[in-house]
């Protein structure tokens, strides 16, 4: 792949060979952010998990302080009063058995995110083969199983990110933009690293995070000293 003279000129600044503490490869990154627009700041985690056995699945939800800079529209399947409960929550749709045939049949996903009470699952398992490999299925892991809407809806609105291992047993997570403050980025990757580390599978055994790396939408990869990290 050929790489412009901006981001040749900032890769200069990165040893690659090096390990790098967060405050020092947060402020590479936003050095080597040099797109026309505003890139996206995120973290790959390289695990030492084997996602195939399911006591090694690392799989949750992280509200981040600052948010992740991104407005998230967000899909809501429910009835009776959670209908207006979720639109009051400030949920961009709301539906249930009527929406399937839209995102089944005519492709609508219009959406980044899904949530669904517990009662409209049935309904939701229907879409799996379409929500399933895009990563949109409702968890309960994920908070977004749940009775409580509001607070799945306003969880998702301030910023709340859904963190899980690919089937390279690494996990990719966005923590923000280049044009946040170094600090504001520091808070969301340090809340992001305590939530995987508590994640951590008790029956692992060997090492944990293999490799931490940042990196900005169009810019190089940052290795971070994991030793620090945990």
């Amino acid at each position: 792949m050929k790489h412009g003279k901006k981001y040749v000129e900032a890769a200069k600044a990165i040893d690659r060979t090096a390990q790098y503490d967060v405050t020092e490869a947060i402020s590479l990154v936003k050095k080597c952010a040099v797109a026309k627009f505003d890139e996206t700041v995120e973290a790959h985690i390289r695990t030492g998990c084997d996602g195939r056995h399911a006591e090694q699945q690392v799989r949750g939800a992280v509200v981040l302080p600052h948010g992740t800079g991104k407005s998230v529209k967000v899909l809501v399947f429910a009835k009776g009063d959670k209908v207006a409960e979720a639109e009051n929550a400030g949920a961009d749709f709301v539906g249930g058995e009527e929406l399937i045939p839209r995102i089944q049949n005519d492709g609508w996903l219009d959406f980044d995110v899904v949530v669904a009470t517990p009662d409209m699952m049935g309904v939701v398992g229907r879409l799996g083969r379409v929500l399933g490999p895009k990563g949109l299925m409702p968890n309960p892991k994920a908070g977004t199983v749940t009775m409580d809407v509001t607070k799945a809806v306003n969880d998702i609105k301030a910023g709340k990110i859904e963190y899980r291992l690919d089937k390279t047993n690494i996990i990719h997570v966005p923590i923000g933009k280049a044009s946040f403050t170094e600090e504001q980025l520091a808070d969301n990757f340090q809340t992001l690293m305590d939530a995987i580390n508590k994640a951590k599978p008790s029956s692992l055994k060997g090492q944990y995070l293999r490799s931490v790396t940042l990196t900005s939408t169009m810019g190089p990869g940052i290795k971070l000293n994991t030793l620090k990290l945990v």
